[in-house]
């Protein structure tokens, strides 16, 4: 007995994971996210060598064989270098766009809510830190705090906290003069309710957003401080000290710099592929 279906039965939309899977950029970008949290959770048991262990083979040692990417200087092993280094990279993104959403959220909220004095005072002072480039600040902070990786993760957390801010300030200040935000206060809505209940989940997917790719952002400019001696110090396995440490040896031991710099790479490439098939997904225009 077949069973035939009504035409005219509209379709259940798309579930989330759905749409962000149907979305090329978005399922490329969460395979490359998950691969690398893949390796940054199993570093121990997939790394032959230890990442710091100088000796585990011959110097300058080329791809292949029991080194599958190659030794460095000292003769670490490369290929449990950058596991382990996938570690401090998801590390840095995660901690560094922390900071900087969440104080970043919390200005921009307070802002558009709030409005009068304190929306100029905040706003201003975000204008102000926005004349400065991020690497600038970041520069700045560590220039104060002393180079190490702790203190350039803060730095780059810090320097994105003004765009973070703009960008929930704008997102809040739609929502705020929508209908729905209107009648809630006409209802007599308090400003927990109003702030926690209304004005936060419409603001929460765009901010999910941003952080996605502010993650490869975030990571570039770590790499960037650690390559320039301000980040990472010896001997963490970190992949802009790598790039950094191994810039003199280019020309004898060429994937010394390919192998870290196709890493940072991909992994820029991934979460800014995500960010755009999140884009796609939470969007309310193309769920329709």
């Amino acid at each position: 007995m077949s069973v035939t279906t009504d035409p005219d039965v509209p379709k259940p939309p798309p579930g989330f994971l759905q749409r962000l899977l149907g979305s090329p950029s978005g399922a490329i970008g969460l395979a490359i996210v998950l691969l690398l949290i893949f390796c940054a959770i199993f570093a121990e048991m997939l790394a032959p060598f230890d990442p710091n262990k100088m000796g585990s083979g011959g110097r300058f040692l080329p791809p292949g064989g029991k080194h599958l990417l190659g030794t460095d200087e000292f003769g670490r092993d490369m290929f449990s270098r950058i596991l382990f280094g996938s570690r401090i990279t998801l590390l840095i993104g995660a901690v560094a766009v922390g900071i900087s959403l969440t104080i970043g959220m919390t200005v921009g909220m307070i802002a558009a809510f709030r409005r009068g004095w304190i929306e100029a005072i905040l706003m201003r002072g975000t204008d102000v830190l926005f004349s400065f480039t991020e690497t600038l600040i970041a520069l700045s902070f560590v220039a104060v705090l002393g180079p190490s990786l702790q203190n350039a993760v803060i730095a780059v957390g810090v320097a994105g906290i003004p765009f973070y801010a703009r960008t929930c300030y704008s997102a809040a200040l739609v929502e705020t003069s929508k209908p729905y935000f209107e009648a809630s206060t006409a209802a007599g809505a308090g400003p927990l309710r109003l702030v926690l209940v209304h004005l936060l989940p419409n603001v929460l997917p765009t901010m999910i957003v941003v952080a996605t790719l502010g993650v490869s952002t975030a990571i570039l400019a770590a790499a960037g401080l650690s390559f320039l001696g301000l980040g990472a110090q010896p001997p963490t396995s970190e992949w802009g000290y790598m790039l950094a440490g191994s810039r003199d040896y280019i020309n004898r031991a060429p994937w010394l710099m390919t192998i870290p710099g196709i890493a940072i790479a991909l992994t820029v490439l991934g979460f800014n592929l995500l960010g755009d098939g999140l884009r796609t997904s939470l969007d309310p225009v193309e769920r329709k």
